[in-house]
């Protein structure tokens, strides 16, 4: 069925564009190589394997399973210098607060398709502990947990890692989601998570289906093959989880993931996100905690380029029905699973 209409996505308040007939137009555009994977489980010139050191002269502990540290080139600091503020329109504050960086395994080609149950907990409870701690600074306004997976995104080091942005910045779609969020909760009186939630349970489009959360490709998708994880229980935060919640999202992700890999038989190039709500002050009674994945591939050798109505226009069109890509992932997903 060809999709060509404008799809409100409610979480962040705009409109996507979908225009699914205009996959079948030829391409003579630059083809993307995935890049191989390594498959040593410990590379001496690694920054990030155990016992290595790293850029700054630091030693790795000799970890043995999920492992923080404070980022080397931090984005946000405690010794960001001050700055004074005196212009109306030019404004500046300081990049106060901390960078940290989550080794998920020591295995140096372990990503979350090969991880065990215990292992992923273990992996979202310490993004749970650190953004628990980090949101109660002072000067923490918003922490954002994400993961870049692949060269295809810009990663940097393969080995399997996580990034923790905590800062006074609330980042413009975890603002832009809290204030639509508490917007439909003042007009209607139900959360827009659970009003999500529940239409996705029936529209056929979930992948992964477990006890306390939910993996779909959203009716609203910006990207061909992107998903959204969702919680059963609606919660603003990875901080509202319980321990058994914090697992089944651990185990919901690795099915995702390997949901991926076996889609095209490649290791699924993607940037994840975790998005939870700010820690500014403002009431967030309604605020949607969900996790977005999205794969910049629209086929195993072609990427979603942001052109002209991304970067100009600043709307996403999707060139794929999200049904149609829902479809190929379950499929995977049930590929993926006889094989374990």
């Amino acid at each position: 069925m060809t999709v060509w209409e404008q799809r409100w996505h409610p979480f962040r308040g705009e409109w996507v564009l979908f225009t699914s007939h205009r996959s079948r137009r030829p391409w003579l555009g630059e083809q993307t190589a995935v890049s191989s994977v390594s498959a040593v489980d410990y590379d001496p010139g690694c920054a990030l394997c155990p016992g290595n050191v790293r850029l700054g002269g630091e030693r790795n502990a000799d970890y043995t399973g999920p492992w923080w540290f404070t980022n080397d080139l931090p984005t946000f600091g405690t010794d960001a210098p001050a700055v004074v503020d005196n212009d109306p329109i030019y404004r500046r504050v300081s990049a106060r607060g901390a960078a940290e960086v989550v080794c998920h395994h020591p295995a140096h080609s372990r990503s979350f398709a090969a991880m065990t149950a215990a292992e992923m907990a273990g992996v979202v409870d310490l993004w749970r502990e650190r953004s628990t701690a980090l949101a109660a600074r002072p000067e923490v306004n918003s922490v954002l947990v994400f993961e870049n997976r692949g060269a295809a995104v810009g990663t940097s080091n393969p080995h399997p890692h996580s990034q923790i942005y905590a800062g006074e910045l609330v980042y413009g779609t975890l603002d832009r989601e809290a204030s639509v969020a508490a917007e439909h909760l003042a007009s209607s009186g139900r959360a827009i998570g659970k009003e999500v939630l529940d239409r996705e349970l029936t529209a056929g489009r979930v992948v992964v289906d477990g006890d306390s959360f939910v993996a779909c490709v959203p009716w609203f998708a910006r990207y061909a093959y992107e998903t959204i994880i969702l919680p059963r229980r609606p919660v603003a935060s990875l901080g509202d989880l319980d321990d058994a919640e914090s697992a089944d999202l651990g185990a919901t992700l690795a099915a995702l993931v390997r949901c991926y890999d076996t889609l095209w038989g490649i290791e699924m190039p993607y940037v994840l996100a975790l998005h939870q709500a700010p820690c500014d002050g403002r009431p967030m009674v309604g605020y949607p905690f969900h996790l977005e994945l999205h794969p910049p591939l629209r086929s195993p050798d072609t990427m979603k380029y942001l052109a002209g109505p991304e970067v100009g226009g600043g709307s996403m069109t999707n060139e794929r029905d999200p049904d149609e890509t829902a479809e190929e992932l379950i499929e995977a997903h049930r590929r993926a699973e006889s094989c374990r």
